[in-house]
């Protein structure tokens, strides 16, 4: 178990260079947007515009923050707010976002197709629970609020922007407590 503190994650120009992104978490270590296996960021949209194209990628985007947008996805339009649930769809094709009603913060969580699998939940924590967590990488968020945590005689504390990084995880069950928005993003083979 790591964590990854919110003043340490990476900020870099999106790949298209429309915006600047905030890298939480990336495997292997230090890989460059065309090279990773799997990534965990958050970016601010702050105009209408193209999503940047990930060929052999899947995505998972969540809203942090804002009003929300809604995206054409090859003729289907969802319209994300931070009340709707992650929203999964290909990295390699194009898609183009319209905001809402100013700016937004999304979370994006992106797996190599051939490679890994990946799921991405909201988490409301109000006292102390369980979580059972099941994949091989696990990466929670603490999005707004603190918790605590403990398992395996480790324990820690998570505040706002600062992730839990879990690797080599396979079943394991994590204590938490406190009252947080959290995103859980569980990552395995595919």
């Amino acid at each position: 178990m790591r964590i990854l503190r919110a003043g340490d994650h990476k900020r870099m120009p999106w790949k298209n260079g429309g915006g600047e992104t905030v890298e939480i978490a990336v495997s292997p270590e230090d890989a460059g947007l065309a090279g990773f296996d799997w990534r965990v960021s958050m970016a601010t949209v702050a105009t209408d515009g193209p999503f940047s194209i990930f060929p052999g990628i899947d995505r998972t985007l969540a809203i942090l923050n804002g009003n929300g947008m809604t995206l054409d996805i090859e003729g289907w339009a969802p319209a994300l707010t931070t009340a709707s649930d992650p929203l999964a769809f290909p990295a390699d094709i194009p898609v183009a976002a319209r905001l809402e009603d100013g700016a937004i913060t999304d979370l994006n969580v992106m797996t190599r197709r051939a490679v890994l699998v990946h799921t991405l939940m909201r988490l409301e924590i109000d006292g102390g629970r369980t979580l059972p967590l099941t994949s091989s990488t696990c990466l929670l968020l603490c999005h707004r609020g603190a918790l605590s945590f403990a398992q395996g005689g480790e324990t820690g504390a998570l505040a706002s922007g600062d992730a839990l990084l879990i690797t080599d995880a396979g079943e394991i069950e994590l204590k938490i407590d406190g009252e947080a928005t959290c995103y859980l993003a569980s990552i395995d083979a595919g």
